[in-house]
């Protein structure tokens, strides 16, 4: 019996040591481990200000001659006001429409048809969950739930999001030469099924670490980078312009905006293939 006393008041102080240890870590700046955010809370951008900050200021105005304002949107805005965005320069869309192979977007309708019906040209983005499952498959359930072409000079091919990870390791658990099979699994999919090479969103820090900087994807599929800054800064290997820039997430409306690299006729350009 004094054998078990002990036993007890020595776990009892053991398990109050750690409690306090766990209470001082937080009181001297430790704080709470990060909360994982839900599933299907994931959109564009969401990592660039925690891994490669923000500037200090937006870029320059630019002449719509030489650059169309453009934005992104997930559930994260919910309904979106298009005739202010459409009044205020902006004319295209991309909007988010399936993350892993399990989520669709409940907005989706509204942005997508909305951002149409309001004179923009528009798309729809996938964020990709490279250790939920396959490219190949994520590219199938994309195509088949929002993520298709038609040739019709409103509708721009899709994109693949792939950058940080919300819910875990920032590659998603994948070696360099993974991830590269994994994205090139995901796009050669997504070609087979809409006749249309993917553009690549992602930041050059990211692309850097999680697949080596790799360059094989540049003459085909278009660039879509993510920077927080007046300039749009080191493009990832493989690319040597932009077609477009996510250059902030605290832009009127919605948040984020963009910069595509071109005039009007350019975007539509994208549209028609």
């Amino acid at each position: 019996m004094h054998v078990l006393r002990a036993r007890s008041l020595a776990v009892t102080v053991a398990a109050a040591a750690a409690l306090a240890l766990s209470l001082t870590a937080e009181a001297v700046g430790a704080g709470p481990a990060p909360v994982t955010p839900p599933p299907g809370s994931a959109h564009m951008g969401m990592g660039v200000i925690e891994h490669d900050g923000q500037g200090g200021g937006l870029p320059p105005a630019a002449p719509r001659a030489v650059q169309t304002e453009g934005v992104d949107v997930s559930s994260h805005q919910g309904n979106v006001n298009w005739a202010t965005l459409w009044s205020s320069g902006v004319k295209w869309a991309y909007v988010k429409a399936t993350e892993g192979t399990s989520y669709k977007n409940p907005y989706f309708s509204q942005q997508y048809n909305g951002s149409y019906d309001s004179g923009m040209i528009r798309g729809a983005y996938h964020f990709a969950l490279p250790d939920n499952s396959g490219g190949a498959a994520q590219a199938t359930y994309f195509a088949s739930n929002g993520g298709g072409w038609s040739r019709d000079g409103r509708t721009l091919p899709g994109v693949l999001d792939i950058e940080w990870n919300p819910y875990g390791a920032q590659c998603f658990g994948k070696t360099q030469s993974q991830m590269v099979a994994w994205v090139r699994d995901f796009l050669t999919t997504y070609k087979a099924r809409t006749g249309r090479d993917a553009v690549i969103y992602t930041a050059t820090s990211w692309w850097k670490t999680c697949t080596g900087n790799y360059a094989g994807f540049g003459a085909s599929n278009p660039l879509w980078v993510a920077r927080y800054n007046s300039t749009v800064g080191e493009l990832p290997s493989g690319w040597g312009t932009y077609t477009m820039w996510q250059y902030t997430s605290t832009g009127p409306t919605v948040g984020d905006h963009n910069r595509f690299n071109g005039a009007l006729d350019r975007v539509r350009a994208l549209a028609n293939g």
